[in-house]
């Protein structure tokens, strides 16, 4: 086993934009390409690799052939032969749609999947972007009812303004979504369930609204309102800064200039994914493997290999995410 890269699942969205191929150095450019699926295990998006000896394999092959030396003892005991986390970038030019996702139980019981917590790194925002994150005030669940009703819902959610850096964890329950101007990397648990509670009165060219999943989402929304939603982390420079960590995944923030770094994963009994957000890195594994990873590349190092050097080829920031 080695580090291993994949071919990117590009989608193209009623409301994405143009920044994910430029971001990716990829020509030709999709349009309206609302996200790219960096490393998927969800049915019909499975991800295929693209370097090495294993080029054009599947990760459920990789799961199915190499099981705990990819995924961790841990990991596989939890999850069997399902990965559980899905990498995305995603390009929104228009507001997305508020939603909700249910939490593992809820989640289980109507839809036999996990449920969906998540974190935003914002990579790049337009002036005046802005996302959805939490309440700005009080709600019950019955004057949420009243309010997606009466189109008054957006009155309780809180906007936050956009800085490159930004990052918002985003648990099961909390309500959520994407604005127009927004570019981010996403890391989610492997789930696709979505409750959809408001959509700006938007309608199709065909005049009609998209469903909203009112009652669904009752039961899973967090009516509890929080002090803080955005998370504070502290910078290291040429160092790792710890950004979420919650039982589903713990992710770091690797900055690099002028010296490389050793991580040793020898005690995480899982496998890690780095996520190149800027510059340039070498990735050289105990056995002399490297692989090289550019600005919008994801890499996977199998939990068997027990620990990497990572080599700025230029000023470099990636993320780092793993299953505690």
């Amino acid at each position: 086993m080695y580090p291993l890269k994949f071919t990117p699942i590009l989608k193209s969205t009623i409301w994405g934009g143009n920044e994910i191929c430029k971001f990716k150095q990829l020509t030709p450019e999709l349009e309206s390409n609302g996200e790219s699926w960096e490393i998927s295990h969800v049915r019909d998006n499975i991800s295929m690799i693209s370097n090495g000896e294993l080029t054009g394999k599947s990760l459920e092959e990789l799961i199915n052939t190499y099981g705990a030396e990819l995924l961790g003892k841990k990991v596989a005991n939890l999850f069997g032969n399902k990965f559980p986390l899905l990498i995305k970038f995603i390009d929104a030019c228009d507001d997305l749609s508020i939603q909700v996702h249910p939490d593992d139980e809820l989640a289980r019981k109507r839809h036999n999947s996990f449920g969906k917590t998540e974190m935003w790194y914002v990579i790049s925002a337009k002036e005046n972007a802005m996302l959805y994150s939490g309440f700005s005030k009080a709600i019950t669940p019955d004057k949420y009812v009243e309010s997606v009703r009466n189109n008054t819902f957006l009155d309780y959610v809180l906007q936050h303004p956009l800085s490159a850096g930004d990052v918002f964890f985003v648990p099961t329950g909390r309500v959520h979504a994407i604005g127009a101007g927004t570019f981010v990397a996403e890391i989610q648990q492997t789930s696709d369930v979505t409750y959809r509670i408001y959509d700006f009165d938007r309608k199709d060219a065909n005049g009609n609204s998209r469903e909203l999943h009112t009652e669904l989402a009752k039961d899973a929304i967090d009516y509890t309102l929080y002090p803080e939603y955005k998370t504070v982390y502290e910078r290291v420079e040429n160092g790792s800064a710890s950004l979420v960590s919650c039982p589903y995944f713990e992710t770091n923030m690797i900055q690099l200039s002028s010296c490389s770094i050793e991580r040793d994963n020898l005690d995480k009994d899982s496998f890690v994914v780095y996520i190149c957000l800027v510059g340039s890195v070498v990735i050289t594994d105990r056995n002399g493997y490297e692989v090289a990873v550019e600005q919008g590349e994801s890499v996977l190092v199998p939990a068997s290999i027990a620990d990497v050097t990572i080599s700025p080829r230029k000023n470099a920031k990636l993320l780092e995410t793993y299953i505690p």
